[in-house]
């Protein structure tokens, strides 16, 4: 995979932010934004989810080799296909994570996205500003798309359309989630929703 999809460290703080790949960006933006000093940041690969039955250990071995390091721990991760299996790591381990099923849903409040995708039943495949920005390999290679595109339909066949609920307002990413959305054969949407649950929990957590 790329180096782009590979995460940084960010921060010095007593609190380790234990978060997805995904998350990087918005993570230290709103430390910027905020001028939080509480805060590290360290990120588990995106990529990751494509075999979601790893996250739950991946996150526990990061807890462990993190645990001598930092006063609290705090993981930025939704259920993400695990079938509740992180959860029980987190009980585990006596660690809290933000709630949500996923971060479309935290990434654009959960009471909202619940709401929001009512209508939309399961035919509505979501993009973020990470997905917009790694489409190519997030997405198209990481799906093995570029080389059996054939696999489409088996893929995103149920969809009807593709959401693009944005974190920043950015023309030059709406027009990629728009061309993104047309490469999957998929009508587009867009919905500015912002950093969500997100924003508000790190609130809570640096106070």
């Amino acid at each position: 995979m790329a180096s782009e999809l590979r995460s940084p460290k960010k921060g010095s703080g007593s609190t380790l932010l234990l978060a997805c790949g995904a998350l990087a960006h918005e993570l230290i933006a709103l430390n910027r934004a905020n001028q939080w000093e509480c805060f590290t940041v360290e990120c588990i690969p995106a990529t990751i989810h494509w075999s979601p039955e790893k996250i739950p250990d991946a996150v526990r071995n990061k807890i462990h080799s993190a645990r001598e390091r930092f006063e609290k721990i705090y993981v930025l991760f939704g259920d993400c296909g695990t079938a509740g299996e992180l959860d029980k790591v987190l009980e585990e381990e006596n660690v809290e994570r933000i709630p949500g099923p996923h971060c479309f849903s935290f990434l654009a409040g959960n009471d909202h996205f619940e709401s929001m995708s009512e209508g939309d039943g399961l035919s509505a495949f979501y993009f973020t500003d990470f997905v917009v920005k790694h489409f190519d390999k997030f997405i198209w290679e990481g799906l093995w798309l570029d080389r059996h595109p054939e696999l489409l339909e088996m893929y995103f066949g149920n969809y009807t359309k593709a959401i693009y609920t944005a974190q920043v307002k950015d023309e030059k990413l709406e027009e990629k989630a728009r061309r993104c959305a047309q490469k999957m054969g998929l009508e587009y949407e867009y919905r500015f929703t912002g950093y969500g649950d997100l924003a508000i929990h790190l609130h809570t957590v640096s106070s």
